[in-house]
């Protein structure tokens, strides 16, 4: 959308950070959503990246990752959105430019694995949430393999969400041809 003016961009990126935040704060109201909320936030970017720009949806998730350290009570899962979720939209897109499938793969769980590895060590040792030391590392590995497939089913999501965006929102919804 070459032709859309400043103002435009503004106000759905307003939208957009506003929604995510809402959505963020939630979890202080719901705590069962500290995992599914920066994962539906990181959604939102999607908006972004089809309607304005990639660069665009960077600044946005900026915002909103400062804004949800600040007005977030889960500071968990605003951990979360900043280390994972709320990048990993844009992220996405360049990754899927790789041509080898297996590749491809590996290199998505690698990213994902480093922000596990990082959103556990600052959830230790900065917000100071208790380790896995009472139930071993039986659970450790649980957890580990369980955050492994919900991040395949994201994944998933996300390149559904691309095809719903285009054929039934933009096509259906608000009328307009691509």
């Amino acid at each position: 959308m070459a032709s859309q003016n400043m103002s435009s961009r503004v106000a759905l990126g307003g939208i957009v950070a506003a929604l995510c935040i809402v959505i963020m704060f939630l979890t202080g109201v719901m705590p069962v959503l500290y995992i599914a909320a920066p994962m539906a936030a990181g959604l939102l970017m999607i908006i972004l990246v089809e309607e304005v720009s990639v660069g665009w949806a960077w600044l946005t998730y900026l915002a909103v990752s400062l804004l949800s350290l600040m007005v977030t009570f889960d500071k968990e899962a605003a951990l979360m959105f900043i280390l994972f979720f709320g990048y990993y939209p844009m992220l996405r897109l360049n990754l899927e430019k790789i041509k080898a499938k297996p590749l491809k793969t590996v290199c998505k769980f690698a990213v994902f694995n480093l922000f596990l590895a990082a959103d556990y060590l600052m959830t230790v040792y900065v917000l100071g949430l208790p380790t896995f030391d009472d139930t071993g590392p039986v659970m450790f590995v649980i957890l580990f393999v369980s955050f492994n497939l919900v991040f395949f089913f994201y994944d998933r999501v996300l390149a559904r969400m691309d095809w719903f965006y285009h054929q039934i929102f933009v096509r259906k919804v608000l009328g307009r041809k691509q």
